[in-house]
This record gives structure tokens, C-alpha cells and sequence, in this order.
């Protein structure tokens, strides 16, 4: 709000058409670059961009399932959509990435979320929390995508957007099941999982391939797109350290894989019964979708892409 309010005495509108026509005139004073900074800085909070992010670890954790769900599926998401509809509409005719010098800043804050995201994540033993930290590593993704500045790898970050929703909201919903039968989403309570609630196990297997980015999932999507989009820009150390990225994800996903089909149930707990299929059936519509939009991804991709490029062309 304080960014806005600056924008407003520069400008005297809050009109985001007008906006984009009034500031260039104004795009080097100090005042815009203060205003600026509140708003990246404001947003950052919301969507937890690294080092913004501290307050979303024990949000999702210690929030009820449903609402994690749903928050993990929409919260960050929403704040994403705003910055981005932000930069290159409202500073579209500035491109303010470029114009003070901030490109460069946004992109390593991008890639040391996506990488201390995912070491972090390995690390936890509630899984949530690891989820939690694995949602840090994907908004660095998105942000990424943004940062890079061309049409493929911003598609690749809005698509994303959509696609981390399918996945991320289809994993909590898992756990929420786990949680609903077990009393707990610690890794050790889960322990041969799928031999219990075998059902449950394969969602979140399921989702777990789509954070790592195997094919035909979604998130093999948005990074295909983000590595397409650091090639075409010549930065082929950015593609390496998105696959790179991929591989610690890897690990805390098999961390969870590893606990729940290769080890025995704690002596007591060897026998459950599934979560309810009012449970089971819209957690397995989301992560059905996750499949369905990596296979068919002609439609998500074309929709980006022209979104992308639209974007981009206000910043011309």
C-alpha cells in the first residue's frame, strides 16, 4: 500500500492503464524506485520468495490439512499472478527488471530459493514441513521464470503456477488423509505406508514425480519451458541448475518413498484401513489432473505462451 501510495502521488491515478502510460515519464525518479521496491518487496512476503519466506514453513505445517490444501494450492499462487500482472502491465513501458538494474538481483534470489528450498526440505522429518520448504524451492521457479525475461521461460513460470497447484494441492490432500487414519505425517509414523494405506501411498508417490519433473507429469512441463527459455536466452548454466535443482527434489521425495515402501509398519500399527473415498476420490481427481495436463499439455502451453508474449510485448 505504501508502494501504491507513492505511485499515486507521482502519477495521480491508480488506473493500471493509465498507470502504464504515466510512468515512464516519471521512471527515473526516486520516488518510483522507492515505490517499486515496496511492491516486489510487499508481494515477495506474500508469495514467499526467498529470503521472504519464513513465515510459510510453520503456516503449512501446523495448519489444519484442509487448509493447507488449499492455501498451498491458491495463497502464493494469487501473489505470483499479482507481481507479474504488476511488472509488465503496470511498468510494462518501463520493464522495470531491466530499467533499475533489478534482473540480475530477482534471478539469484530465484535460484538460492530453489536451491536452499530443496536442501532444506531434505533435512525435515515432518512432511509437511518438507512439502512446505519443497513450495519455497517451486516459487523460486516461477520467479525464475519471470526473471529470465523471454517468452518460454515466462510461460514456463505462469504455467507453473497452475501446475504446482495440481501437484502441491493434491499432495496435502494426500497427507490430509494420512493424517485423517494414522494421527500424524511425521516420516517414522509413516513407515511402510504403502502396505497400510496402499492407496494413499501411491498419491503421494504420484505427486512426488510430478515435484522431480518426470515426464508426464506437469512439472516436467514448466521446467521443459524454463530450460527452454535459459537456452534461447544463452544462459546454459541457468538450464543446468534447474535440472540440477530437480535432483534435490529427488532426494527428499525418495526420502518419503524410501519410508513408506521399503520399511516395515511400526510393531502395533501393521493394519489400517483407507482414508474415506469422500477423501481418496478428490485427492486422486487433482493429482489425475497432474498426469492428464503432463500429457495433454498443448492447451496450458499455448494459453502461457500467449500470455507470455502478450506480456512481454507491453514491455517493448
Amino acid at each position: 500500500m505504501i508502494g501504491l501510495g507513492l505511485v499515486y502521488m507521482m502519477t495521480g491515478s491508480l488506473n493500471m492503464t493509465d498507470l502504464a502510460q504515466l510512468l515512464p515519464a516519471v521512471q527515473n525518479t526516486g520516488t518510483i524506485h522507492v515505490a517499486l521496491a515496496f511492491i516486489v518487496v510487499g508481494f515477495g512476503l506474500k508469495l514467499a520468495m526467498f529470503p521472504l519466506h519464513v513465515w510459510l514453513p510453520n503456516a503449512y505445517t501446523y495448519a489444519p490439512s484442509a487448509v493447507t490444501a488449499f492455501v498451498a494450492a491458491t495463497s502464493t499462487k494469487v501473489a505470483v499472478y499479482a507481481l507479474i500482472r504488476l511488472l509488465f502491465t503496470v511498468f510494462g513501458d518501463v520493464d522495470p527488471l531491466e530499467t533499475y538494474g533489478a534482473r540480475n538481483a530477482v534471478m539469484a534470489l530465484a535460484i538460492a530459493g530453489m536451491f536452499a528450498g530443496s536442501i532444506i526440505a531434505i533435512y525435515q522429518e515432518n512432511v509437511k514441513r518438507l512439502l512446505a520448504y519443497s513450495s519455497v524451492a517451486q516459487v523460486g521457479y516461477m520467479i525464475l521464470g519471470m526473471s529470465i525475461g523471454n517468452a518460454p521461460a515466462l510461460a514456463g513460470g505462469i504455467i507453473h503456477m497452475f501446475n504446482h497447484a495440481l501437484m502441491k494441492g493434491g499432495l496435502f490432500m494426500s497427507l490430509g488423509c494420512v493424517y485423517y487414519v494414522i494421527g500424524s505425517v511425521k516420516l517414522q509414523d509413516m513407515s511402510g505406508l504403502a502396505k497400510r494405506m496402499p492407496l494413499t501411498a501411491a498419491a503421494i508417490l504420484a505427486g512426488g514425480l510430478s515435484l522431480i519433473g518426470v515426464p508426464l507429469t506437469v512439472g516436467f512441463v514448466s521446467k521443459f519451458y524454463l530450460v527452454q527459455g535459459a537456452l534461447a536466452a544463452g544462459m546454459w548454466p541457468l538450464a543446468l541448475l534447474v535440472m540440477l535443482s530437480s535432483l534435490l527434489a529427488m532426494i527428499y521425495v525418495w526420502r518419503v518413498v524410501e519410508i513408506m515402501y521399503f520399511r516395515s509398519p511400526p510393531v502395533g500399527h501393521e493394519h489400517y484401513n483407507e482414508a474415506p473415498l469422500s477423501m481418496l476420490v478428490p485427492t486422486y481427481i487433482l493429482l489425475g489432473a497432474v498426469f492428464w495436463f503432463g500429457i495433454h499439455a498443448t492447451y496450458t502451453g499455448e494459453v502461457a505462451m500467449s500470455a507470455a508474449m502478450t506480456l512481454l510485448g507491453g514491455s517493448k
